[in-house]
């Protein structure tokens, strides 16, 4: 009997290649298929909960990110402005003080009050104040900010804060109670309303009727 070596050789060929692809077959599927992460529904990965929002630190915040849009004006206008030197004179800082007022006053020509002190944020602001001057301190509180109130008869948004009425002390414990402003404003007593008042400009930026505890 002759045997084929060649054909032995082809035979052997056939079956190596064969069993190779049969070894090779499940990862070539296990590559096709999808990971099993990315087949699980959202939900798997378990409920999503809101945190909840304390309101009046949302007004607060609020009332702050308009102060900052406002700021971002002021100082956009301000730059505009030849600026002062160090050794500027009462009379020249007066000048630049009128000129960005007038600035401002020109590109908030529609200002009106609320526009800064939100209905939300009048309302709490008002509840902090009345907490203050409602604690243990508050009467003496009340007196050091009356003996300096001016009184203001009419408070009008977007005008200059008279130049013959003195600016009335703003105690400590008040403050700790009022968001921290940008050095440009500052909270200030004018009878019983309190007023947002940009120092550098000497305008009124907007201000709260009645929040002075009476």
């Amino acid at each position: 009997m002759t045997v084929d070596y060649g054909q032995q050789r082809s035979h052997r060929r056939v079956l190596t290649c064969t069993a190779a692809a049969l070894l090779l077959l499940p990862a070539c599927r296990d590559r096709s298929a999808p990971p099993a992460e990315q087949g699980k529904p959202a939900s798997a990965a378990g409920p999503q909960t809101d945190q909840p929002v304390n309101p009046d630190a949302k007004a607060l915040a609020g009332l702050m990110e308009r102060v900052n849009e406002y700021v971002a004006l002021h100082r956009k206008l301000d730059d505009s402005l030849p600026h002062l030197s160090k050794e500027a004179t009462p009379e020249e800082i007066d000048k630049h003080q009128r000129a960005l007022g007038k600035m401002i006053q020109d590109a908030r020509s529609g200002a009106r009050q609320g526009d800064l002190f939100t209905p939300e944020s009048q309302a709490v602001s008002k509840r902090l104040l009345a907490r203050v001057f409602g604690g243990p301190d508050g009467p003496a509180l009340k007196a050091s900010v009356m003996d300096e109130n001016p009184g203001i008869p009419t408070l009008k948004v977007n005008e200059r804060y008279p130049d013959s009425v003195p600016l009335s002390t703003i105690p400590p414990q008040v403050l700790e109670g009022l968001p921290k402003l940008p050095e440009e404003m500052e909270f200030r007593f004018v009878g019983n309303s309190l007023i947002l008042m940009d120092v550098h400009a000497h305008i009124i930026a907007d201000f709260i009727s009645n929040a002075f505890p009476q």
